[in-house]
């Protein structure tokens, strides 16, 4: 693993270090706005109506998308890696909580644009985060967004990909904040630092 060495900025007095923090602070302010402004217009996108019946393998039985929600209106599903004989043991190993579901027997994965035939790999390049790219393996990550109304209609209203998946790594933005950032080396080291937390002493 490369441990990203960080070069040392100016060192200055507090009154210099306060008007370049109010500097900075300026600009912060206006990506939050921009983010406030994405985030209205993220939730204006125009829906999709989901009209396939897909069935999950799930702890107990199986269950549609509509039985997800659980009673409720809405529902965040990150489309995990993850091969159906891999679920369970590592959610015990890891000691996660929350509910997990197989989408093996579907085409749910496929349709929302995370899983490629073998046909789409050889032909060099997928479908992935709405442009054609070449991609190492036939799972990637993503995040999809779904809503049910009360008459039990299920839509579509958003989907993210790449680096849009970092919204559920609330680590990422800790890492921001500190003077090494995410200890990344760059592209090709990626997330190498990360371990499970079980390997981490090996």
């Amino acid at each position: 693993m490369t441990t990203l060495k960080i070069a040392m900025p100016e060192v200055v007095s507090r009154t210099e270090w306060l008007e370049a923090r109010k500097q900075l602070l300026l600009k912060e302010k206006s990506y939050t706005r921009q983010g406030d402004e994405l985030a209205a217009e993220r939730r204006n996108l125009p829906w999709v109506r989901v009209e396939k019946d897909y069935v999950f393998e799930a702890p107990g039985g199986n269950q549609s998308l509509a039985d997800l929600f659980e009673g409720r209106n809405q529902l965040i599903v990150q489309h995990f890696m993850f091969g159906p004989g891999w679920i369970e043991a590592f959610k015990k190993r890891m000691g996660w909580g929350f509910k997990w579901v197989s989408s093996a027997g579907n085409d749910f994965n496929f349709d929302y644009g995370v899983s490629f035939t073998k046909e789409e790999m050889a032909r060099g390049k997928v479908n992935y985060n709405y442009k054609m790219q070449n991609f190492p393996s036939e799972e990637a990550p993503g995040i999809s967004v779904f809503y049910r109304n009360d008459a039990g209609d299920v839509f579509h209203t958003y989907s993210t990909y790449g680096r849009g998946v970092e919204v559920m790594m609330g680590t990422y933005r800790l890492l921001d904040l500190v003077s090494k950032g995410r200890d990344e080396a760059g592209p090709a080291d990626g997330m190498a630092w990360v371990r499970h937390h079980d390997k981490y002493g090996e």
